[in-house]
Order: structure tokens, then C-alpha cells, then sequence
């Protein structure tokens, strides 16, 4: 009779989740947590590499898909004649042959005087005092769409009025920069598997040595009538707790860390760096990330846990 009434206490108390008995209860069978023990801080440190790696995930996928669009349609033409006449009238042949052509968006040819500020720096002097010869550019845009058999068409019609000149497309001349963004964005993926991977290997770590230390008290709660499932919610209360005030503190520390690094790059003033910042919908999915460490941490608790109880019974 004695353990019926024993048994009955104890599922008043499972059931009365917010009672002070079972919060009692509760804190003498895990007394670690609210930052008392390794495991928050653990999972803080995570969670502010798991921020910074996922937002340049973000950053290098939102720079090589600007950079990509901007280049798609983007062709320079060189015309490297040695004769400036000659250079000049294949220039001019060009422009008015290329701007009457309909899948071609936009024609600029590029002034001598700028690519001669341009060259300044390097020639340490006026080109043009130094007698060399500086090649015509013209900078075309094809329309939206075009293929890689417009582009080759291009190439033949400059030909045909430059021998000598060069059809270089931007997108062929910068895909290594292209893959190396890619490499990086897939590189801070594989980081932030990793760390979740790392955080339920904690969290399993953590709930092994809570269910070893506290097994006289969990044979006590068994002989009460208390299952494996009300045990295993216990932990995984107190678990998630750890997880969720690391998980947050470790993003509340990485927040200010993103915001420097973009104010330090909008000063900067350069356009491959302004395309590598964040998209707007950037920042509600790397909140959602401190939920998903609370997830992690709760599943990883509750099935060790059930684990372990059963392998012990």
C-alpha cells in the first residue's frame, strides 16, 4: 500500500511539471546547469564558430552568384595593333558595326586617357611619353540569355575587322575566383556539420556522465515506479537548458563580430568584397540556429539516456 501511494506521489509530481517538488526533484538529479558546469560553455564556443562559418557560407554564396550574374554577358575586346591609325580605324569599325547588331546590349569603348591613369601607376609615368603603344578596349554587354555560340559569333565578327585582336569573355577570365568562392562556401558547410556533429557528441558525452553518476538515484526513482521515459525527460530538461543559454550566448557573441567585419569591409569600398555581404535573409536564419543546438542537444539526451537505462535493465 505504501508503494502504491509511493508511485502515486511520484507521478503527481512528473504531471505538475512547474510544482517546487519537482523542480526540486529535478535540480537534485542534475544539480549542473545555468552555466554551471563545462557543457554550456562548450556549446557557447561552438555556436560562435557555427555563426561565423555558416554566415560565410552565406557571404560566398551571395558573392559568387553577384559576381556571376554580372559576369555572364560581360566581353572585353582588345585591339593590339602596333599602328595607332590602323588601331584606331579598327576601333571605330567596331563600334559601329557591333552596336547595330540586336543581341548585343550595350557598346563602350574604353577612352585611351583612362587606360593610361590606369597604366600611370605601374609605368611610373604618362605612357605616351614613354612611347608605347597602348591596345583599343571595348567593353561590350550581350543581352540577357545569350549562349556560348553568340559569343564564338562575336569573336568571328572581330576577327573579321581585327586579326589581331582579343575576345576575352570576364567569366572565363575570373572562374577561378569563381571556384575558389565556391571551395569556400562549401568548406564553411562542411564546418558547420562538423560543429553540429561536435555539439551531440557533447551533449552525449555530458548525458553518459550524468546517468553514471546519478545511478543510485535512478535505481531509487525505478523502485518508485518512475519509467524509463520520465527519467530520460529529466535529463533532457536540464540538457536542453545548458544547450539553450551556451547556444545563445555563443551568438549574442558573434553578432557583434559579424556587424565589425561588415562595417569593416563597407570601408573598404570594393566591389568583390560589397558582393560577398550578407543577403537579407541572412540574419532570421542564423537565429534559427541556437533553436536548432536546443534540438540537437535535447534528441542527442533523450536517446542516450533511453539507451543507457535500457542496456542497464
Amino acid at each position: 500500500m505504501a508503494a502504491v501511494k509511493q508511485t502515486g506521489r511520484f507521478r503527481m509530481l512528473r504531471w505538475l511539471g512547474d510544482d517546487r517538488a519537482a523542480a526540486s526533484a529535478r535540480r537534485r538529479l542534475l544539480p549542473e546547469g545555468r552555466l554551471a558546469g563545462p557543457m554550456p560553455w562548450i556549446i557557447a564556443i561552438m555556436m560562435f564558430l557555427t555563426i561565423l562559418a555558416a554566415a560565410l557560407a552565406m557571404a560566398m554564396g551571395q558573392a559568387r552568384g553577384a559576381l556571376g550574374s554580372a559576369l555572364a554577358g560581360r566581353v572585353t575586346i582588345q585591339i593590339i595593333d602596333a599602328d595607332p591609325q590602323a588601331r584606331n580605324v579598327q576601333t571605330q569599325t567596331l563600334d559601329g558595326r557591333l552596336r547595330n547588331i540586336g543581341w548585343i546590349a550595350a557598346v563602350h569603348v574604353v577612352p585611351e586617357t583612362e587606360l593610361a591613369e590606369q597604366l600611370r601607376p605601374w609605368l611610373g609615368g604618362d605612357p605616351a611619353e614613354a612611347d608605347l603603344p597602348i591596345p583599343a578596349l571595348i567593353d561590350v554587354d550581350l543581352a540577357s540569355g545569350v549562349g556560348g555560340d553568340r559569343r564564338a559569333e562575336l569573336s568571328r565578327i572581330v576577327k573579321g575587322v581585327a586579326p589581331s585582336a582579343r575576345v576575352q569573355a570576364h567569366a572565363d577570365f575570373l572562374s577561378p575566383l569563381l571556384s575558389m568562392l565556391a571551395s569556400l562556401g562549401w568548406l564553411s558547410i562542411a564546418i558547420v556539420v562538423l560543429m553540429v556533429l561536435a555539439t551531440g557528441a557533447v551533449v552525449v558525452l555530458a548525458a553518459r556522465s550524468a546517468h553514471a553518476t546519478h545511478r543510485g538515484t535512478i535505481e531509487t526513482l525505478h523502485m518508485m515506479g518512475a519509467t524509463d521515459v520520465q527519467i530520460a525527460r529529466l535529463f533532457q530538461r536540464r540538457i536542453a537548458l545548458d544547450a539553450l543559454l551556451g547556444s545563445l550566448a555563443g551568438f549574442t557573441l558573434a553578432v557583434p563580430v559579424l556587424l565589425l567585419l561588415a562595417q569593416r569591409a563597407g570601408a573598404l569600398d570594393s566591389g568583390l568584397i560589397g558582393a560577398a555581404a550578407l543577403p537579407p535573409l541572412a540574419w532570421p536564419a542564423l537565429a534559427l540556429f541556437p533553436l536548432g543546438a536546443v534540438l540537437v542537444a535535447a534528441g542527442a539526451a533523450r536517446f542516450t539516456v533511453l539507451r543507457a537505462l535500457g542496456q542497464t535493465l
